[in-house]
């Protein structure tokens, strides 16, 4: 049987359409989740994003992680339940809510502790960093990769009054985490310290119930405090970072060189998160001061003083062990 060239084009056609139904595209074999409390242009969401499209790229899709965040998946105790269950595989958690899992988590915000970031960072990617996540693991089952992201130094801010000293603080009404360490911070210096999320932390300054707040440079600006708030006080109160954590259980069913591949870009972009925020804080220091916030220097030595009459360091050195506290002085120096 001879065919004509119309009659071959419109065979060859059909085979080909049947040869696209057999061969699909192949789909990831793992496909995950991570959820974070972060807005989308903060410099943890954005480098996560390449983070996990470089993953992807190099396992060839076989593991597709998509991301949840600014609370999409609920709040801090929402997704460390639903990642301690395994209904989300991945999370960055900031070290106060990881700390009612397991309290050395907090270690990292002792007050008036680290100089720069660097002291910290030295300290939670060596030894003290090893001992807090093998906690965690031990507690929780959670596996938090080496490398945290940085969130950095805490600042006050106030819509009554510059905060220069530790007296400056008594009575004052000041939104906070809910971090127990942070929490005592500021009932030791005799403030007034309201847990609340950061989501409902500017219209409770907008209504005055509270007097202030504080937090990083980053999140003031993402969360446009400055327009309900007149006064900034450089404090570099506390220190901290984001752990990236994987659920227990889901990290051991994934193949090894996908884990490397997770760990490796972790690493990186971890790094690569740092140096944002290193340069976003100094960018955002001028950027805040032209939207209207007197920024003040404060005598660190006061809140020190204050911290140590009211036995601050001894209360916590005992919740931490003295073995975390002396792996932190390894690196900070004497303490209290």
């Amino acid at each position: 049987m001879k065919l004509s060239r119309k009659a071959f084009v419109t065979a060859a056609s059909a085979y080909s359409t049947i040869a696209i139904v057999r061969a699909p595209a192949r789909a990831a074999q793992f496909q995950m989740k991570i959820g974070h409390n972060l807005p989308v242009d903060h410099p943890v969401n954005v480098r996560s994003v390449q983070m996990w499209n470089a993953v992807r790229t190099e396992t060839a899709g076989r593991l597709d992680v998509k991301i949840f965040p600014d609370n999409q998946l609920g709040g801090d105790s929402a997704m460390l339940s639903q990642i301690r269950s395994g209904a989300l595989q991945f999370m960055f958690a900031g070290s106060g809510p990881l700390s009612s899992l397991a309290s050395v988590c907090a270690i990292e915000e002792t007050p008036f502790v680290w100089k720069t970031n660097d002291d910290a960072l030295r300290a939670m990617d060596g030894d003290l960093g090893d001992y807090v996540r093998k906690e965690l693991r031990a507690k929780t089952g959670l596996v938090s990769m080496q490398h945290e992201w940085l969130l950095g130094f805490r600042q006050i801010t106030s819509s009554t009054h510059p905060v220069r000293t530790a007296d400056d603080l008594s009575g004052f009404k000041i939104r906070v985490s809910a971090s127990r360490i942070i929490l005592d911070t500021f009932k030791s210096l005799g403030a007034a310290p309201v847990p609340l999320n950061f989501a409902e932390s500017y219209t409770a300054m907008q209504t005055h119930i509270v007097d202030g707040q504080e937090g990083p440079y980053s999140t003031i600006e993402l969360g446009r405090i400055y327009e309900v708030q007149k006064f900034l006080s450089i404090s570099n109160h506390i220190w901290g970072s984001y752990f990236l954590l994987a659920n227990g259980d889901v990290w051991k069913s994934i193949p090894p060189d996908i884990q490397s591949a997770v760990e490796r870009n972790a690493a990186k972009y971890a790094l690569l998160q740092r140096r944002d925020e290193v340069l976003l804080d100094a960018s955002l220091a001028n950027k805040l001061r032209r939207q209207g916030l007197a920024f003040n220097d404060c005598d660190l030595g006061t809140f020190r003083a204050k911290l140590s009459a009211s036995e601050f360091y001894t209360r916590w050195k005992n919740e931490f062990g003295s073995a975390a506290w002396a792996l932190m002085e390894r690196y900070s120096g004497n303490i209290g």
